[in-house]
């Protein structure tokens, strides 16, 4: 049985590989062969076909900046990259888990072996790549890998295997409508400063084939924008650059990079938006409402997770961005998280012991 999990599980690890890294490849020798090369070195594009498969699954770099040899940190890489690596590897690791079939101790085993796998082919691939100028920071390549693809393939479901209810499922549901707030918040920024923008793209002059990939990597980062806009609305803002902060009280900024999506970026100070803490108050309220009819411990569980989730978005949405300028880019992961756990705090706090308050009232005791 271990041999049929490890070879299913191992070509069902290349072949998730594979659909992610072939596309890349096919735009790195496309860019390549349009921009033209000094040396003629077909290993360059590859190489750079490999880095993208690694900046896609948000794995750091370590940079030599030219022409004076500065050094350089890359770990703000765009959060919707992450959608191809993780929709490659929950389809393959279905395939494997159908193709096996034989119970589940060996679909447990196949998670284990399938993320034990990966991660050995990444760091594989971490290596082979590594350069002087460029060098992808080995050691955590499969502390990140592997316990990531364990958490994308436990929610992959063979065909027998039967839903069951998700006590979280409120806890979700606050999550997706902060976060659809953020987004139309966003899309209101962006409509209001469409001339930044417009000015951003005429500075960049990409061309026909680099306003295609100028166009991707903005759609890439959309998911970075919006949770800085989340951040921004919770009250402890983001910064876009060394020695800056974004938030409802503060606007401190220079210049900005010549990125289109920064186009949206507030232009001074609106102390008015503190308002919309309300809606993270309102949240915590809600939670109460829906936990708490089932059970306290369900409530903890939902607040945990929020706080947990609230935490692993900024730091997906913080980081350096090559240059010592730009070495904080994004969220402060211990600040938004702090402020979104204390505002549903306060929510959940308000509709626990309000209405208690209210009973004690006097004209309450009258009626």
């Amino acid at each position: 049985m271990f041999q049929r999990v490890l070879w299913v599980s191992l070509m069902q690890v290349l072949r998730s590989i594979a659909l992610v890294l072939l596309p890349t490849s096919f735009i790195a020798l496309l860019g390549w062969a349009t921009a033209g090369s000094s040396n003629g070195n077909t290993a360059d594009p590859i190489r750079a076909a490999l880095w993208i498969w690694m900046a896609a699954h948000h794995l750091p770099f370590q940079l030599i900046l030219p022409p004076a040899g500065q050094n350089g940190l890359l770990t703000y890489l765009p959060i919707g990259a992450l959608l191809l690596p993780v929709l490659a590897i929950r389809s393959s690791f279905a395939r494997a888990i159908n193709h096996i079939d034989i119970g589940e101790r060996a679909l447990s085993l196949s998670r284990i072996l399938f993320s034990a796998l990966y991660a050995t082919c990444a760091t594989i691939i971490a290596w082979v790549s590594t350069t002087h100028a460029v060098r992808p920071l080995l050691y955590c390549v499969p502390f990140f890998t592997a316990p990531g693809v364990w958490l994308i393939t436990g929610s992959v479901r063979a065909r027998n295997r039967r839903r069951i209810n998700d006590p979280l499922n409120p806890a979700k549901k606050l999550l997706a409508m902060v976060l659809g707030v953020s987004s139309l918040t966003l899309g209101v920024s962006l409509f209001l400063h469409l001339g930044t923008v417009e000015n951003l793209i005429t500075v960049l002059k990409p061309g026909f084939l680099g306003g295609l990939l100028l166009l991707l990597l903005n759609i890439f980062y959309l998911p970075n924008a919006i949770i800085a806009a989340l951040s921004y609305l919770a009250g402890s803002g983001f910064a876009v650059g060394a020695h800056t902060l974004i938030s409802p009280w503060t606007h401190s900024i220079a210049e900005i990079p010549a990125l289109p999506l920064l186009g949206a970026l507030p232009t001074g100070r609106h102390p008015l938006m503190l308002i919309s803490i309300a809606l993270f108050v309102f949240c915590g309220g809600s939670l109460y409402t829906w936990s708490i009819n089932q059970d306290r411990r369900v409530l903890v569980q939902n607040y945990l997770f929020i706080i947990v989730a609230s935490g692993l978005l900024a730091l997906l949405g913080s980081g350096a961005l090559m240059t010592p300028a730009l070495h904080a880019v994004g969220v402060s992961a211990w600040q938004m998280t702090s402020a979104i756990a204390l505002e549903i705090g306060v929510g959940i706090a308000l509709a626990a012991f309000v209405p208690r308050l209210a009973d004690l009232l006097p004209f309450r005791g009258r009626r």
